[in-house]
């Protein structure tokens, strides 16, 4: 039975919708790879994302021209799983527990927004955060909000001074402790937003 796939003894090309397809998958797999890469350090580089996403460095720059282009990709991404994740975490967990993961996203959030910071021009990052910090700041409203229904919070408990208190989360020093140092920290302040917790 001859081949479908062969012409007159020449291999037929790919077909579009297959260059297509594996094209979106290799620019899907270097955002997921470049979120985690930035996340551990932002000054992560192309070669090595390229490397950990296994592809070519010509697959990446044709899909990325520059390492800022693709931060700017990572940082849009990082905001839209932020946001997603408040009321999926709620459906999961109890107020306070879904808080406090959230919280642990957004220490990954500001290790792509001290990238960013460091990379992108002064108007871009003003353009990103006036773009970001509204719906953030609503994801947060909507755990703080279960939290309070569920269980008491500090009085006047907002969103606004939430995201300043834990603003420490985008200058905790790179090391092999970050992510002990930052569990910590983020515990210290979920217990600080317990009602319960004596006022001084």
């Amino acid at each position: 039975m001859p081949d479908p796939g062969r012409r007159n003894g020449l291999t037929a090309p790919p077909h579009p919708r297959s260059k297509r397809s594996d094209a979106e998958g290799n620019r899907a797999r270097i955002v997921e790879i470049a979120s985690a890469a930035f996340a551990c350090s932002p000054d992560a580089t192309l070669q090595s994302i390229a490397k950990a996403a296994g592809v070519g460095q010509g697959t990446m720059y044709r899909h990325f021209p520059s390492r800022e282009a693709l931060l700017l990709t990572v940082y849009r991404a990082e905001v839209d799983a932020l946001v997603q994740a408040a009321p999926r975490l709620l459906a999961e967990h109890e107020s306070l527990r879904a808080l406090r993961l959230w919280f642990g996203r957004l220490a990954a959030y500001g290790r792509v927004k001290q990238g960013a910071s460091q990379a992108l021009e002064a108007a871009t990052r003003a353009d990103l955060g006036s773009r970001s910090y509204p719906q953030v700041a609503a994801a947060l409203d909507q755990l703080l909000g279960a939290c309070e229904a569920a269980a008491p919070l500090r009085p006047g408990t907002n969103a606004d001074e939430v995201l300043l208190l834990v603003s420490f989360l985008w200058k905790v020093d790179d090391g092999p402790d970050w992510h002990e140092r930052t569990d910590r920290m983020l515990s210290i302040v979920v217990d600080g937003l317990r009602g319960t917790a004596p006022h001084v």
